[in-house]
């Protein structure tokens, strides 16, 4: 199933002494772009964290936070009284010895490091392995939320191919016309060349020449063969850069058939193709 690479996901749980919530946001990369903010209590199952969301969602530019509440606070002592006590003393000896004026140690010191515990206990190995499970979760609602906005991705694929297999044989009534054209252009430039001196096999010889670089023929079959191939692609699993790859050489198709059309109706049907194809490569930049 195709998925879009933004995605949401949101898990929480209560243990014993606090609240753990874990947040994933999901943006658009070209590969696994993952940021990871966890408190230092849960740093042991960090590895088992990554792995997890490298394994489920794959790649793009991946936010994942943990957030903790105290659930105990008025139970608990939150403040680290003996860490204060020592950074209070050693402050004021510092003070003194400069010579400065006394200070607010205690705003100081309260936003130092360590000085207040709003983590509460060290977790034990069931609530480690919970946190896990927890990230397995949110990991499960990015996926879901990914597949809502992959179909809505293939909605437009599907639009956007449709409007360029529709103007590409909008093109054929125009071809036999630009060849006819072209050979009375020649003609009507011949017309005052004395006939004497024309070698009339080279003319022809000349005109099957031109006209087979106007041939469009092999674009138009090739172009039709990628839309088909990029149909077949959209339904498979992590099929975005094979779809950006398959984009690319329908690009290079409708280019040719725009160098070669010489036609004005035709150029005009190749310039809503190109725009077309543009707005299928600006959502495969999403697409996973």
């Amino acid at each position: 199933m195709m998925q879009s690479m933004t995605g949401f996901g949101k898990s929480n749980s209560v243990f014993s002494s606090r609240k753990a919530s874990i947040e994933i946001r999901t943006l658009n990369s070209k590969g696994l772009d993952l940021s990871v903010k966890i408190p230092a209590i849960y740093k042991e199952v960090e590895p088992q964290i990554r792995k997890l969301i490298g394994k489920v969602l794959n790649r793009g530019k991946i936010e994942f936070s943990i957030h903790i509440e105290s659930e105990k606070a008025g139970e608990q002592n939150l403040i680290n009284k003996d860490l204060a006590s020592t950074l209070y003393t050693e402050l004021k000896a510092l003070n003194q010895s400069w010579g400065e004026e006394e200070s607010d140690y205690l705003s100081m010191i309260l936003r130092m490091p360590d000085v207040i515990n709003t983590e509460g206990d060290a977790p034990d190995e069931v609530e480690l392995s919970k946190v896990v499970a927890l990230a397995e979760e949110a990991c499960q609602q990015v996926r879901e939320f990914r597949e809502k906005e992959g179909e809505d991705l293939r909605a437009e694929f599907e639009k956007r191919i449709e409007e360029i297999s529709s103007l590409l044989i909008e093109i054929e009534p125009f071809e036999a016309e630009r060849l006819e054209s072209t050979k009375q252009r020649l003609q009507k430039g011949l017309a005052d060349f004395p006939t004497d001196k024309m070698d009339s096999n080279r003319f022809e010889q000349e005109l099957i020449y031109y006209i087979e670089k106007l041939d469009i023929a092999e674009e138009k079959m090739r172009l039709s063969n990628h839309i088909k191939y990029f149909l077949d692609t959209i339904p498979l699993y992590q099929s975005g850069k094979k779809l950006g790859f398959i984009a690319q050489e329908m690009g290079r198709e409708i280019n040719t058939i725009g160098s070669k059309c010489n036609h004005a109706e035709m150029q005009k049907r190749v310039v809503q193709m190109k725009d077309s194809l543009e707005k299928i490569k600006e959502q495969i930049l999403n697409t996973l």
